[in-house]
C-alpha cells in the first residue's frame, strides 16, 4: 500500500441526490474556514485551488475544494448539469463539510455560484472573493450574444457545441443551462449581500468583460466591497504573480474578519 505524502488529500465522496457523490478534498483546520468553488466545467485539480489548498495549509485553516455535478471526479452527466443543481451542490458542501464562518473563493461560474451560495446561507458566508466573477453569464455572455442561427438551433436541437482554448473538447451548452440560469440572475437588482467581498478581475480577459466586476460591485448592498483590475490579466488568473495577489487577499480578508467584533 503506497503511503501519502503530508501534502496530499485523499479524496473522499459526498452523497448526493440518489446514486450521485460528489468528489471532494478537505483540510481539518481552524476558523474560518475556506472553500473553493470552480469554474464552468473546471475540476478542482487546478492551478488556484491548489495553491488556496497549500496557503491554507500554512496558515492552519480549514480548506475544501470539490468537483460539481458532472465535473472532474463527480458523478453526473455534464450535460445534464445547471447552475441551480450546482448550487445545490456548492450547498450541500458549506452544510455537511464544513463548520462555522466560510470565505468562499469563486473562480468564473463559481463567482457566480458563491453569491448565491451567501444569500441562501448568510449565517454562514463570513466574505466572498471573486475571480474573474460571472455572474448571469449564461444569459449575458451566452444567449444575448449567440448570433441568430445559434439561438435557433439551440431552440431546434436543445444543445449547441462551444470551442473553447481550454480544452480539447468542444463544452456542450444545452438550453436547459439557459432557461434555468434565468430563475438565479443576480445583476438585474440590488443583491442583498453584507459581508467583506473583494473582486479581482483581469482587462485582458477574452471570457468574462473586467466590466462585469465594477458591475457587481455596484450591486451589492455591502460597503465593504474592493474591486482590483489587473491590466495584463487574462480569465485564468494563475500566473505566480496572479497567485499571490490571491492569498494576498485572502490573508487581508481574514485579518479583515478577525477584528471585526
Amino acid at each position: 500500500m503506497t503511503q501519502q505524502t503530508p501534502t496530499e488529500v485523499e479524496t473522499s465522496y459526498l452523497q448526493r441526490k440518489g446514486e450521485s457523490k460528489l468528489a471532494y478534498k478537505r483540510l481539518a483546520g481552524r476558523k474560518p474556514g475556506i472553500v473553493f468553488l470552480g469554474g464552468f466545467r473546471s475540476d478542482m485539480t487546478g492551478t488556484k485551488a491548489l495553491a488556496l489548498e497549500a496557503h491554507a495549509r500554512r496558515g492552519g485553516h480549514a480548506f475544501v475544494r470539490f468537483d460539481y455535478f458532472g465535473h472532474g471526479q463527480s458523478d453526473g452527466d455534464f450535460t445534464e448539469g445547471t447552475i441551480g443543481l450546482w448550487l445545490e451542490d456548492a450547498i450541500a458542501v458549506l452544510d455537511e463539510l464544513t463548520e462555522g464562518p466560510q470565505v468562499l473563493v469563486g473562480s468564473s461560474m463559481g463567482g457566480w455560484l458563491m453569491l448565491l451560495a451567501a444569500l441562501a446561507r448568510p449565517e454562514r458566508v463570513a466574505a466572498l472573493i471573486g475571480l474573474a466573477a460571472a455572474p448571469d453569464f449564461t444569459q449575458d455572455l451566452m444567449w444575448d450574444v449567440f448570433p441568430e442561427d445559434r439561438r435557433r438551433a439551440l431552440m431546434e436541437s436543445g444543445q449547441v457545441l462551444e470551442h473553447s482554448e481550454y480544452s480539447e473538447d468542444a463544452t456542450p451548452i444545452t438550453l436547459k443551462l439557459i432557461e434555468e440560469g434565468r430563475h438565479h440572475l443576480l445583476l438585474r437588482e440590488r443583491i442583498p449581500i453584507d459581508c467583506p467581498v473583494r473582486l479581482l478581475h483581469g482587462m485582458a480577459d477574452p471570457d468574462v468583460p473586467w466590466q462585469t466586476s465594477p458591475r457587481l460591485a455596484k450591486a451589492l448592498a455591502s460597503s465593504d466591497v474592493e474591486v482590483t483590475l489587473l491590466k495584463d490579466g487574462d480569465h485564468r488568473l494563475s500566473t505566480p504573480r496572479d497567485l499571490d495577489r490571491l492569498t494576498g487577499t485572502l490573508d487581508s480578508v481574514i485579518e479583515t474578519l478577525s477584528a471585526l467584533p
